[in-house]
């Protein structure tokens, strides 16, 4: 039996504006945020963060969850999250996950057991990608863990790297933790993703941008720049914040910073698509030109 409704897609696709809209006609309908940037207070235009409006008129869960200079983690996102869909079930509601953020969304539908973190042994790894290289890194985690190794590229110093942390911090193999992202079993939601023509969808980035920017984005980060605790490193990789970080401390002009946003989101959203393409549970819906319209009809009889 469906317990929950998930709409994925890529940034400005209208995610939320489709889940607003199933959330008005459906009593009982909670929205459950699932994206590691909304997570932070106070970084609210540059994450596209629900309105207050938005929040009083639907329920909103794993909003705020850290101040910006926190490091916060998928582990720490599942065990707030979770909860709050089984208690929107438990309501007898309907948990609507707008998920922007793949892998926090996998912690959600494939709950899974997340290892911890040794942070020594993960800067001493990064020290070592740096010198030997990271398919050395790989070579090692083959013969440690070779289910690992074979799930990752070589090359790919994120993953080869946390690989390596988890079964040298925490005494064994990275792989032992679960069956790994590639692995779709069934799961009570029903999963339906937005995708728009590539081009339609650059417009309503480079739209989505400069309307962050006509909303203060730029005296938003301006603030956070002026509190006593620094953005972590995780926060300081959102969208839009870094490359206006960049105009506030002399590095480049403003409408050099926001073209580079503009085409950093694009980049992003392309991650994005291709991240949740390998879903094959996921509905793709594919959109003309209003996705509220030609989506929420669709859901009625999910």
């Amino acid at each position: 039996m469906n317990t929950g409704l998930v709409i994925v897609g890529p940034t400005a696709s209208g995610k939320s504006d489709v889940a607003m809209a199933y959330a008005a006609a459906h009593t009982g309908s909670e929205i459950v945020a699932v994206d590691a940037m909304q997570v932070y207070r106070r970084m609210d235009i540059g994450t596209a963060k629900p309105t207050a409006a938005d929040r009083a008129a639907v329920p909103h869960h794993c909003l705020d969850l850290a101040e910006p200079g926190d490091e916060f983690t998928v582990a720490e996102f599942a065990r707030t999250a979770l909860p709050a869909i089984d208690a929107v079930s438990a309501r007898g509601g309907c948990a609507v996950l707008v998920a922007g953020t793949g892998l926090y969304l996998r912690s959600l539908t494939d709950p899974m057991e997340m290892p911890g973190r040794w942070p020594e042994v993960r800067a001493q790894l990064e020290e070592r990608a740096l010198h030997e290289g990271v398919p050395a890194l790989h070579a090692e985690l083959a013969v440690l863990d070779p289910m690992a190794a074979g799930r990752m590229e070589a090359s790919n110093s994120r993953r080869v790297v946390r690989a390596l942390e988890v079964t040298l911090g925490g005494g064994r193999p990275f792989s032992s933790y679960g069956p790994g992202l590639d692995q779709y079993p069934a799961v009570p939601f029903v999963q339906v993703g937005l995708q728009w023509p590539r081009d339609v969808l650059t417009h309503r980035i480079a739209e989505r941008v400069h309307r962050m920017m006509a909303a203060g984005l730029l005296a938003e980060v301006e603030a956070l720049l002026a509190e006593p605790q620094p953005l972590s490193r995780t926060a300081n990789q959102a969208l839009g914040y870094k490359e206006l970080i960049a105009h506030l401390r002399g590095e480049v002009p403003l409408a050099k910073a926001v073209d580079t946003i503009i085409l950093r989101t694009r980049q992003f959203a392309v991650r994005q698509e291709r991240w949740f393409r390998r879903d094959p549970r996921i509905r793709w819906v594919q959109i003309q030109q209003d996705p509220v319209a030609e989506v929420v009809p669709l859901l009625q009889n999910s």
